[in-house]
């Protein structure tokens, strides 16, 4: 039942339009102020093993130590 859920579920796709999927390393391309922390994640910043989210605009990853959701489309799947 799991698997057609998944299937159903709106793919999540970077900004050239490739489909992101749990476990992808992406590129951040845009300098991006993360809201209740004192950081930047700047452009070109690596982001490993990524985790899809409920919502299929956003992905959550690593950064700076710290788990942060990422608008997936200032991401490039690398």
């Amino acid at each position: 039942a799991d698997a057609g859920v998944a299937d159903q579920r709106e793919a999540t796709l970077d900004v050239n339009g490739v489909a992101l999927a749990a476990g992808d390393a992406v590129t951040i391309i845009k300098d991006l102020d993360v809201k209740g922390a004192n950081f930047t994640a700047k452009r070109g910043t690596p982001v490993r093993n990524i985790c899809l989210s409920d919502n299929p605009l956003h992905i959550e990853g690593k950064v700076n130590g710290q788990r942060i959701v990422i608008i997936a489309a200032y991401t490039k799947k690398n």
